[in-house]
């Protein structure tokens, strides 16, 4: 586990440091060399690496092919990438890492909830799956634009005294989170997701 000065020295400031710990908890890896390669519902099995070399060969070799993930924060590889010349080692350095994981998660973040039209538990639980499938209500989530600040958090007394309001802000049906094949049973990004939301102030 990543400890909490380095949280606080690398992680994007617009996050706060509890989120940014339940995101690494739920979604990271503990090595910051850490590649992981799915191709579908099918994750590769590769040997893992030892040094940052290593670590970068592997993510050339498959970028492009699958769906790579490197180091702490899981990060997608190839993202915005039009060239293997491209990839930088900051993939799996543990501070950069942190870094650029940590603002494209809060981006994902804020999309969700202004889907939601406010913070609720959903909209955290949610954001972590489309990061972990790369979708979100049928669309390729890291590609799509900031919507910027979050919506306001809805009072447990405003909702309380208006039903009619706290319902609004909780549409009727869910979101798409992911593609079909995404959803196939035994998937490895969906199985076994366990969210703690204590302290991180979604839920009162």
């Amino acid at each position: 586990m990543i400890d909490a000065a380095t949280i606080h020295q690398c992680a994007d400031p617009g996050l706060r440091p509890a989120i940014v710990e339940t995101f690494i908890r739920a979604v990271g890896a503990p090595d910051p060399l850490a590649v992981t390669v799915r191709t579908g519902s099918r994750v590769i099995l590769v040997t893992p690496p030892k040094t940052p070399d290593d670590a970068m060969e592997l993510v050339r070799h498959y970028v492009g092919q699958a769906m790579v993930r490197v180091g702490v924060t899981q990060y997608p590889a190839g993202l915005g990438i039009t060239d293997l010349s491209e990839l930088k080692p900051d993939l799996v350095d543990t501070c950069a890492n942190i870094r650029m994981g940590t603002a494209l998660f809060g981006k994902v973040y804020r999309i969700v909830t202004k889907w939601y039209g406010a913070q609720v538990d959903e909209a955290f639980g949610d954001a972590i799956d489309a990061w972990k499938t790369g979708y979100f209500d049928g669309k390729y989530v890291f590609d799509e634009p900031d919507p910027g600040n979050l919506p306001a958090r809805k009072a447990a007394s405003d909702a309380g005294d208006k039903p009619a309001d706290g319902d609004a802000a909780r549409p009727a049906s869910r979101p798409d989170v992911g593609t079909q094949q995404d959803k196939e049973p035994g998937d490895p990004n969906k199985a076994g997701i366990r969210i703690d939301l204590t302290g991180i102030g979604v839920s009162k």
